[in-house]
This record gives C-alpha cells, structure tokens and sequence, in this order.
C-alpha cells in the first residue's frame, strides 16, 4: 500500500487510478501525517460505471427548482 501527501496525490491522482485498479493496490492520502483518504481498487468488474450511482428510485418533481417553497426561505435563515 503506497502513503502520499494529499499534494502529490493531488498531482497525480488521474494517473493513480488506472495503478490502483490494474495493479489492485491502495492508497493512503495523507495531510499533515493525519490519514484524510484511500483510494481502493473496485471489488468487480462493472460494465455500466453509473451502475454505482443509481440503486433505484423515482424522480418527482423539479429536480432543478428550489428544494423548499420560496415562501419558506425566510424561515429558513
């Protein structure tokens, strides 16, 4: 499993996700020595990579408009 500093994982981490899945090794994202993340390789291979994102559902409604009615902004605050 590979360490690196949240900046270098910045910079690389485009390239380390093609690592992390062929090579099927982890990441450690560190900042300040303190863990902050791992990128893990995938536990199957999956076609449809949206599979992950959509379990089921329904969409109702206005999913671009305001989660609460305009009026009720102000109680909001």
């Amino acid at each position: 499993m590979k360490t690196m500093a949240a900046g270098e994982f910045k910079a690389k981490c485009l390239g380390l996700l093609g690592e992390v899945k062929v090579k099927r090794t982890s990441v450690r994202v560190t900042k300040n020595g303190k863990l902050m993340g791992m990128m893990v390789p995938p536990d199957q291979k999956d076609e449809d990579p949206l599979n992950d994102f959509f379990i089921g559902g329904e969409i109702l409604g206005d999913v671009m408009g305001p989660a609460v009615p305009i009026e009720d902004y102000e109680a909001l605050k």
